[in-house]
């Protein structure tokens, strides 16, 4: 027979159970998504992660969290771009030139001299034209939230100073898995070829290419100047960056956390172009400081003149149409 004492410590006993498993149920489950991206956290990919996962955790109290993998932690970007297709990543900050592995037409924007500056490049992509490349590249399995930014690119090398085409010719220079920016710089003369990014320090470091073509945040970031001595401010291409989600993970979301994670990937996107802003403002004299010779403008004209032989391949490629629509857009 059970004493008095024994049923009391019983029930209480129970009544802790209880309580316990309802503070479990009670409590929210914490969802933590992986990001990747190819630069370092000091980067302006790195700069944008961070402030979508800052703003992520706070409007969400921390119950959504992103764990970021910088420096091709997850692979290069093509490999990255196919593992968030497959749900083995949740989200990539996703440079440009990759981007036509997946979406063939948004390789217009790889087109050389096609903006003109940053404010064109920004009332292209913050403007109806950018928002349909968005819809055009969530349809094909891939959740695109924001267009942030990698930034203008621009020439360096270890063998002259680039002012004109012709200081081209000739020249091994490794370009991004992007068969636009191939063709554009062979016919400007140079002896180009893709390479994925985390091979290219040690390509430059041993001669097997003699120069290569980033933003200026990366040139520092990546430490080119160690292995580079000519650095040309060429701006032949604006690249922007994508922030794009798995399906398996929208579809894991409640559409109020959905919400959030867009309008925090909005924030991030704000975020890499004020980074990618500073480090052009204030990268190129510091890697005048590291020993790099600078070219600080080009014969654009000689430039967009010499590039005249593939026009008829980018209109094949893009449409005259979308291509005149993207030079003319204020």
């Amino acid at each position: 027979m059970l004493r008095r004492r024994d049923v009391i410590r019983a029930g209480a006993a129970l009544a802790a159970c209880t309580a316990a498993t309802f503070a479990r149920a009670a409590t929210p489950k914490t969802r933590k998504l992986r990001m990747g991206y190819l630069l370092p956290m000091g980067s302006q990919l790195g700069a944008g992660a961070t402030a979508m996962a800052e703003e992520t955790e706070r409007r969400t109290s921390g119950r959504i969290q992103i764990q970021q993998f910088p420096d091709a932690t997850l692979g290069g970007e093509v490999e990255m771009l196919k593992a968030v297709q497959l749900g083995t990543i949740d989200l990539a900050f996703i440079t440009g030139a990759p981007l036509p592995n997946v979406l063939p037409d948004v390789g217009v924007f790889n087109i050389p001299f096609l903006f003109n500056s940053l404010a064109h490049a920004h009332a292209v992509l913050d403007g109806p034209i950018g928002d349909s490349y968005l819809k055009l590249l969530s349809g094909k399995d891939l959740v695109a939230l924001a267009w942030g930014e990698n930034g203008m690119r621009h020439l360096s090398n270890s063998k002259r100073p680039i002012a004109t085409p012709d200081d081209l010719k000739g020249l091994k220079l490794r370009v991004p898995q992007s068969a636009v920016m191939l063709l554009g710089f062979r016919t400007l003369g140079a002896d180009a070829n893709s390479l994925p990014f985390p091979q290219l320090y040690s390509a430059l470091q041993s001669g097997a290419f003699d120069g290569q073509e980033n933003p200026i945040g990366t040139i520092r970031s990546a430490k080119f100047a160690q292995v580079q001595k000519f650095l040309t401010l060429s701006g032949h291409v604006y690249d922007p960056a994508v922030i794009v989600m798995s399906p398996d993970a929208r579809e894991d979301l409640s559409p109020e956390d959905l919400t959030i994670l867009t309008e925090a990937a909005k924030t991030g996107a704000r975020a890499s172009r004020a980074f990618a802003s500073d480090a052009e403002k204030s990268g190129v004299t510091a890697l005048q400081a590291e020993g790099m010779q600078v070219v600080t403008s080009i014969d654009r004209a000689r430039f967009i003149a010499a590039m005249a032989p593939a026009t008829p391949e980018f209109e094949k490629l893009f449409g005259k149409q979308s291509i005149e629509q993207i030079r003319h857009a204020a």
